[in-house]
């Protein structure tokens, strides 16, 4: 079976040959495929590598970097911090949508999925790509993170002026990925209730990051969903 997801974006195909071909990726899969024998895994498999179906390499402007994907039923589909249309909204992603009507005026929303932001060029990339049902960083230090570490490295390389927004600590271990000669990084705490009120909440990271793209003449995202 080729490791290489079949409906993954052409240009992530391109840009990523390498690791789908290194034993790293090859031993990923082996350990995914009896995971899945003896467990349930999320997200589904066809929605593993979403974030890049929802933005190709090129199209990139920014990036959310988060950890695992939620661990429940139905919440999972490969955008970090997203949860599909009448999942309930998790406390991380609430946080995110009233820092985001604080420093926009954006309403926040009924849903939670962010395939709006992932069109625009949001790359919502979670670190580790899949989790064991009920079981939160059950598929850490199994391959993904050499995985994710790569695509952060190939976007710092071949392209310029991407802004990445790092929330909590793991997110800025990442920072050492990224030249920030040519990249902006905002950093803060992350969403979780547990330090939202430890500088998330005011950081004002999306109208930063808006004025960071007209700045380079690119478009705005629109923050609402």
């Amino acid at each position: 079976m080729n490791p290489v997801n079949p409906t993954l974006e052409t240009s992530w195909k391109e840009a990523l040959h390498s690791e789908f071909e290194a034993p790293y990726f090859s031993a990923l899969k082996t350990f995914l495929i009896e995971e899945k024998r003896k467990h349930a895994v999320y997200p589904p498999g066809h929605l593993i590598f979403n974030a890049f179906e929802h933005t190709p390499f090129e199209a990139v402007k920014v990036v959310i970097l988060g950890q695992d994907p939620y661990h429940g039923p139905g919440q999972a589909h490969g955008l970090c911090f997203s949860v599909p249309e009448g999942i309930k909204q998790p406390p991380s992603l609430v946080n995110i949508f009233k820092e985001i009507h604080r420093d926009l005026q954006v309403p926040i929303p009924a849903h939670g999925n962010l395939g709006k932001w992932a069109a625009q060029g949001v790359l919502l990339l979670n670190a580790t790509l899949t989790v064991r049902a009920h079981t939160a960083g059950s598929h850490q230090k199994r391959g993904w993170e050499q995985f994710t570490d790569a695509v952060i490295r190939k976007i710092s390389k071949e392209r310029s002026g991407v802004v990445f927004l790092l929330w909590g600590r793991y997110a800025q271990a990442k920072e050492s990925l990224i030249d920030t000669t040519k990249h902006h990084v905002l950093k803060a705490a992350h969403p979780s209730p547990l330090s939202a009120y430890n500088g998330f909440f005011g950081c004002g990271h999306f109208s930063k990051t808006n004025r960071l793209l007209k700045q380079q003449g690119l478009e705005p995202i629109d923050w609402s969903v």
